[in-house]
């Protein structure tokens, strides 16, 4: 039996020009799934992710979804795309199994927590607001690593600088001051040692309701538990606000904070491969 792709209309673009197209799944031209792409609205047409991927359930393993996904592949690189990105469920095994099998690698991780009581800093720290005089600077200490995450993702080295500035002006349009973002600084001892933002009225995902954006411990405080003060304040502002679910994102090649974040009670509840093409 032969396994195609079918596309079920022409491509689509949206408002922002961002290419998709829906494809069913056949096996000898009888629809047995469906399958949509899209080119990343976030970085750019040189990424393509896999928004959907779904096989009929009595179709299911046998190489259906493999097929699909190598398809998959094939179309992207027509459009011009240099990679695939794809996001499974952490609990979904068998599609873990298949984007492990089809030489996909795990980029990063979502991970969630249900709140409870307010916790409570070690003795020593403390925390304060971030200063708008101190706003600044602690963007710029944060640029090379969102320029870096955008090359990464595969955008032009012609667009990075525009690429950050739209992310910061899009998240924190009045800086400190924006509505719903919590920026503190951890002291400790009476030193600065790191910070943290939370968003706490518009978390990016539904299944939270407050989110950690960024947490940053000075290089030379490290190693001493700051972190997981900083978390416990995220914790705390997100209880203050209302929140119930706190999320974040992590990298998998940054093994300390998913050690911390998994000592801290949080859940992966989703799994985030790219491939090369």
């Amino acid at each position: 039996m032969t396994t195609t792709l079918r596309p079920t209309g022409p491509d689509q673009y949206d408002a922002d020009s961002v290419r998709s197209r829906s494809y069913d799944i056949c096996v000898n031209s009888r629809p047995v799934g469906l399958l949509r792409l899209t080119v990343d609205p976030q970085y750019g047409p040189v990424t393509g992710r896999v928004t959907q991927l779904v096989v009929d359930e009595r179709e299911r393993r046998r190489g259906r979804g493999a097929v699909a996904a190598l398809a998959a592949e094939e179309v992207l690189r027509d459009w011009g795309c240099r990679r695939v990105e794809i996001t499974v469920p952490a609990r979904a095994e068998a599609a873990l199994g298949l984007v492990a099998g089809l030489g996909y690698r795990e980029r990063s991780r979502s991970m969630i927590k249900q709140l409870g009581e307010e916790p409570r800093l070690p003795p020593g720290s403390t925390d304060r607001p971030m200063t708008e005089a101190e706003f600044p600077a602690w963007v710029a200490g944060g640029r090379p690593k969102l320029l870096r995450m955008f090359a990464d993702r595969g955008v032009p080295d012609s667009e990075l600088e525009s690429r950050a500035d739209e992310s910061n002006r899009a998240l924190l349009p009045a800086g400190v001051h924006t509505r719903g973002a919590v920026l503190r600084v951890l002291v400790h001892e009476g030193a600065d040692v790191g910070s943290v933002w939370i968003e706490t009225a518009r978390s990016p995902r539904k299944d939270t309701d407050s989110y950690v954006y960024e947490v940053e411990v000075a290089e030379q405080q490290r190693g001493r538990g700051h972190g997981r003060s900083l978390m416990l304040i995220a914790e705390r502002e997100s209880l203050a606000a209302g929140a119930r679910v706190l999320g974040l994102h992590v990298y998998c090649a940054n093994t300390p904070a998913l050690r911390l974040y998994s000592s801290l009670g949080y859940s992966a509840v989703e799994q985030h491969f790219y491939k090369p093409l």
